[in-house]
């Protein structure tokens, strides 16, 4: 029997799984990957160098900087946002296909007793709870650069929403980036896209066409440099367009998935 008779029929084998099911394998299988990974590390230790830089920017212009914990988070986001959020995404998406683009383990994946559309969603599902924690932390940074610098009580509620919404936007880049990495073997490239298409981003975002590029959304939900909420009366259109962008490129990887099968 080939190689794609038997991915076939294991296919066929996925209807005794509810959705559920099989999407809850998927996750379960991926997580087992970060025991040991870099991924925890890098979400750890790469957020402290924004944060740093960004504080030290606001000691360095305190005199223009009046709206104290604005003004802050206006200095972290200008580094964080800008040139770490969306290189970080892409480094963990890369790590995710890592082992699949070794020996035959392509062909092990492919041949997994799941549906092709959750073996994506598993992946992007362990991504989006990696990003999600890199934000928690990024916030407690945030927090904790504010007390260092001598700023008084705590940090605007609204601030922790925008992190929360910048996760909202980062979905899509965290779907794009994971496409990126499963076509392109390598695992520096797509992190170097990621860091090329969020420079694009501000650059659009400044330009009024942020809705139009993946990466300018993560950076509007975020506030970027900003001090009052640049998607004031424009949050419909924001959520619209996150959801668009991850559906369209959640939709090509699966179809790229689907007829790729094996590599014989």
């Amino acid at each position: 029997m080939s190689r794609y008779s038997q991915t076939t029929i294991t296919r066929k084998n996925t209807r005794s799984f509810s959705a559920a099911g099989m999407l809850f394998r998927c996750v379960s299988a991926e997580k087992q990957k970060l025991k040991h990974s870099v991924i925890f590390p890098a979400c750890i230790v790469i957020p402290v160098i924004p944060a740093i830089m960004g504080s030290f920017n606001y000691l360095q212009n305190i005199g223009i900087l009046t709206s104290q914990w604005y003004a802050l988070w206006t200095q972290l986001t200008l580094f964080y946002a800008n040139f770490f959020y969306a290189p970080l995404i892409a480094l963990y998406c890369s790590y995710m296909w890592r082992l699949e683009h070794r020996n035959n383990n392509w062909n092990v994946l492919m041949s997994a007793p799941v549906g092709i559309p959750f073996l994506y969603l598993g992946k992007l599902s362990v991504i989006l709870y990696v990003t999600l924690a890199t934000q928690a932390w990024v916030g407690l940074l945030y927090i904790i650069a504010g007390k260092l610098v001598g700023l008084p009580g705590l940090c605007p509620l609204n601030i922790l929403f925008w992190l929360l919404r910048g996760t909202v936007g980062a979905a899509a880049i965290g779907a794009l980036q994971l496409l990126l990495s499963m076509v392109i073997r390598s695992f520096s490239v797509p992190i170097g896209i990621a860091l090329i298409g969020s420079i694009m981003g501000m650059l659009t975002a400044n330009a009024g066409f942020a809705m139009f590029w993946p990466y300018s959304l993560m950076l509007m939900g975020m506030n970027s440099n900003k001090r009052t909420d640049s998607l004031a009366g424009s949050s419909l259109s924001f959520f619209a367009a996150s959801v668009l962008f991850f559906l369209i490129f959640y939709g090509i990887a699966v179809h790229i998935l689907s007829t790729k099968d094996v590599r014989t």
